[in-house]
C-alpha cells in the first residue's frame, strides 16, 4: 500500500474513482491525501462513507476548465485521470461531447501536470473498447481497431486511443511518468450508470424482467472492483509501469451476457424472467483480455472469481435497496 502521497482523481466521484479514494484513504492519519475533481454528473461518493475524512478534498469542477483543473492539481504528486463520458447509451446520444471531454480534458490534465512538475505518476484511464468488436485474449501488442467513421459507438474508443497516444508522447517528449490502463468490464458495489451487472442485480432483486440485447450471446470477461483498484495502486507505486499501457481484467470470469443474467437470477433467488429485445446498434461481440503484461511488469493477477464477486455485489445492493 502506498503512503504519504497526494493523489488527484479526476472523475473521482464515479464508481471506480470512489473505490480508489476509499483504498487510498485506508491508511494512518499521516498517510495519503486524496483530491477528487468531478462535475458530479454521477456520484458514488455518497454511499462510500468518506465525507468526513480529513484527508479528502472534494472540488466540483470540469476537466474542460483548464485553469480550475490546474488549480486542483497544485501540490499533488500523482494524477489518476478517469473523467469521461461513460456508458454506451450516453455515448450514442453525445458523440461530440464524448470526444471533446476525452481529448481536450486529457490534454488539459497532461499539460497541467507538465507545467506544475513534481508529478511522480500520471495514470490515463483508457478502455478495452480500443480493440473493437472482436477482442479475444488480446494483448497490449495486438492491433487496436478504430471502427467505421461516423459510427457513434466508436467515438469513445477512438478518443480514448488518442489519449493513450497523447499520454505516451508526454512521457517520451517531456519525461512525464505516464501510463495507461484499459479496464475490461468492471463491476461491484456502488456501481452507477448503465452496466449490465448493475441493471441485472437491481431488477432481479425486485423480481422484475431482465432486459437482454438480441440473443445475449455477447461474451465478456468480468473484473471485480477490488482487483482493478489493486492494479491502479501497483501502477502508482511501481516504476515499471511508466511508459506502458496495461490490459486489466479477469479472463477466468468469462461468460455470455445470457449466462450472466441466469447466474444473477440464481444467486438472488429471483423470480425474474429474461426479456430479449432487438438492439440494432453496433455491439462488442467478444471482449476477453490477456493480462500477461500486467502480471510480468506489475505482479498483477485478478483474485476474485465471478460468483464470489457477484455475491458481494448482490449483498451490497440488498442493503442499498433496503431489502
Amino acid at each position: 500500500m502506498i503512503s504519504g502521497r497526494r493523489v488527484l482523481i479526476t472523475g473521482g466521484a464515479g464508481f471506480i474513482g470512489s473505490h480508489l479514494a476509499e483504498r487510498l484513504l485506508a491508511t494512518p492519519a499521516d498517510g495519503n491525501h486524496v483530491v477528487i475533481f468531478d462535475n458530479f454528473r454521477r456520484n458514488a461518493l455518497g454511499t462510500a462513507g468518506l465525507d468526513e475524512n480529513p484527508n479528502l478534498t472534494i472540488i466540483k469542477g470540469d476537466v474542460m476548465d483548464a485553469a480550475a483543473l490546474r488549480e486542483a492539481m497544485q501540490g499533488c504528486d500523482a494524477v489518476v485521470h478517469m473523467a469521461s463520458i461513460a456508458g454506451v447509451d450516453t455515448v450514442l446520444k453525445n458523440p461530440v461531447k464524448t470526444m471533446r471531454i476525452a481529448m481536450v480534458g486529457t490534454d488539459n490534465a497532461l499539460e497541467a501536470a507538465r507545467e506544475l512538475g513534481g508529478i511522480k505518476r500520471f495514470i490515463d484511464f483508457s478502455t478495452s473498447e480500443v480493440f473493437g468488436r472482436y477482442a479475444y485474449h488480446v494483448t497490449e501488442f495486438d492491433s487496436t481497431t478504430l471502427g467505421a467513421v461516423g459510427e457513434a459507438r466508436w467515438t469513445y474508443a477512438v478518443a480514448k486511443l488518442a489519449t493513450e497516444h497523447l499520454a505516451m508522447n508526454y512521457h517520451k517528449e517531456f519525461d512525464l511518468p505516464a501510463c495507461s490502463i484499459r479496464p475490461f468490464n468492471v463491476y461491484g458495489p456502488r456501481q452507477v450508470g448503465e452496466g449490465a451487472v448493475h441493471h441485472f442485480i437491481r431488477r432481479a432483486l425486485a423480481n422484475e424482467d431482465l432486459t437482454i440485447h438480441n440473443e445475449g450471446s455477447q461474451i465478456r470477461a468480468w473484473c471485480y472492483i477490488d482487483d482493478i483498484i489493486d492494479a491502479v495502486l501497483l501502477c502508482l507505486s511501481k516504476d515499471q509501469a511508466v511508459g506502458h499501457a496495461f490490459n486489466i481484467g479477469n479472463a477466468r470470469s468469462t461468460v455470455t451476457i445470457y449466462n450472466l443474467a441466469e447466474l444473477i437470477v440464481r444467486l438472488t433467488n429471483s423470480s425474474s424472467k429474461l426479456n430479449f429485445i432487438d438492439w440494432p446498434n453496433t455491439d462488442v461481440e467478444v471482449r476477453v483480455p490477456n493480462s500477461g503484461k500486467s502480471k510480468e511488469l506489475l505482479g498483477f493477477v485478478a483474485q476474485t472469481n465471478l460468483e464470489e464477486g457477484l455475491g458481494r455485489t448482490i449483498e451490497w445492493y440488498r442493503r442499498d435497496m433496503g431489502l
